[in-house]
């Protein structure tokens, strides 16, 4: 009796992580399949919320318009990121190399984060991940789509980026990642 009751209790202890595991290679099974993906998001960091639409391309490129009345546009390409406000005609370039960036936009390296990170199954799939700083990837616990991210910035402002994936594996123009020149 005592030992089908120690059998039960190990089959309880293990059977989480045999979940966990499982949805793990799932969702890298979900992203090997996308090369990049249209979305809409929703940034919140310092109780300022902002919107707009995004393409991501795998390895390293993203370009997002922002709905305001600045015309903000952030573009990244590989190793550069460069915050545009088209209005008052201003760039801002930052380097991605050692940001949580270079992770989430590199599909190796996003993988990797994943196989490593704790994960947790709540109304998503939250996969935390600390090494330098934290990084929180969030997917969809049914369709294993990518949901967002929370990080923590250069300037140490935690950004919630929650998004909503319109199209996947589309064609895109190579030409919109690339960075403009610094004059």
């Amino acid at each position: 009796m005592l030992k089908k009751v120690f059998l039960i209790i190990i089959i309880f202890l293990i059977y989480p992580l045999n979940l966990s595991a499982n949805e793990k290679n799932l969702i890298i099974a979900q992203l090997l399949e996308v090369n990049n993906f249209n979305f809409d998001f929703e940034q919140a960091s310092n109780e300022k919320k902002e919107t707009g639409n995004c393409i991501l391309v795998f390895d390293s490129q993203l370009k997002c318009n922002y709905n305001d009345d600045k015309q903000k546009e952030i573009i990244i390409n590989n190793q550069t990121l460069v915050v545009l406000h088209k209005r008052y005609d201003k760039k801002y370039f930052y380097p991605i190399k050692n940001s949580p960036f270079s992770k989430i936009l590199n599909k190796k390296e996003l993988i990797q984060l994943i196989s490593e990170a704790d994960i947790t199954i709540g109304e998503n799939i939250s996969l935390t991940y600390e090494n330098e700083s934290k990084v929180l990837v969030f997917f969809d616990k049914k369709s294993y789509d990518f949901k967002g991210w929370s990080i923590i910035d250069n300037f140490n402002n935690e950004i919630l980026f929650s998004i909503n994936i319109k199209s996947i594996n589309g064609n895109y123009d190579p030409g919109i990642f690339k960075i403009p020149s610094i004059n």
